[in-house]
């Protein structure tokens, strides 16, 4: 895929988040794009957001449960980048209207990092020892894409469909826990919605983010000591309209709350 097709799309996709609109699926439209292509859009996505004065604060982790790599067809997941116009503060009455398409919440658990780690030959070893602390957190991802018909080139060029991330109350050592068998637990107005384990990311949260940080080696990128990673969802993703309030325990660690006006 040539340069000009490149900044066309991701203009595009700016354009889309901007206006709150969404755009036919990428793979539809270009046969031959791949996932390299894909991340290249990806960048210059976000240096579009990046001159309207967005600072990058963290990365993501997305496509990490084995169902949804089976849906998209893929063996690996995939990640995106998240900016300081992305966080919203805990508790938060968000109006979806004001920055939101088609958005959907996931359960997850954030790491706050101590160290810079690049890749590549980091191990989840090595990303526990750099983690000054884990955070109970919601992302709220959101696809340009209609109807969220995404293939993998799809959601990597969008950002990893990454819309906003709200990080919770309560913190922990990444060691005071075995994070596989750390359980969250997800209510939806009030009522029990969904639960899930640490184990449900790539076996580990840390595996999740020392694949992270390996795969952006190649790209030489660093994950940088104060940057926030989200490191995958631990549940199913459950859409989000007006008037849904959803709230979160990661048991021994802390809650998070969102409520969408």
């Amino acid at each position: 895929m040539n340069l000009n097709t490149i900044n066309d799309i991701a203009s595009e996709l700016f354009l889309a988040l901007k206006n709150q609109e969404t755009v036919q699926p990428l793979s539809d439209q270009y046969d031959e794009i791949d996932i390299n292509d894909a991340y290249q859009i990806s960048r210059k996505f976000l240096s579009l957001r990046e001159d309207q004065g967005e600072k990058v604060i963290g990365k993501k982790i997305g496509v990490t449960s084995p169902v949804v790599q089976e849906m998209l067809g893929v063996n690996q997941p995939d990640f995106g980048f998240l900016t300081d116009n992305m966080q919203v503060k805990n508790k938060s009455n968000f109006s979806i209207k004001d920055s939101l398409i088609q958005p959907r919440a996931e359960a997850e658990i954030a790491f706050i990092l101590k160290d810079d780690i690049q890749g590549p030959g980091i191990t989840k070893e090595d990303v526990i020892l750099a983690t000054d602390k884990i955070v109970p957190c919601f992302e709220i991802v959101d696809s340009r894409i209609d109807d969220w018909k995404i293939k993998i080139q799809d959601t990597i060029a969008d950002n990893a469909s990454c819309g906003i991330f709200v990080l919770g109350e309560g913190s922990s050592s990444p060691e005071k826990f075995p994070m596989d068998e750390l359980e969250v637990v997800v209510h939806k107005n009030g009522e029990f919605l969904s639960s899930g384990l640490g184990s449900a990311v790539q076996g580990h949260p840390a595996e999740a983010v020392a694949w992270l940080a390996n795969t952006l080696g190649e790209y030489d990128i660093p994950l940088l000591k104060g940057e926030f990673i989200l490191s995958g969802s631990l549940v199913p993703l459950e859409p989000a309209i007006a008037g849904d309030s959803f709230a979160l325990e990661l048991k021994g660690v802390g809650t998070c709350e969102i409520n969408f006006i």
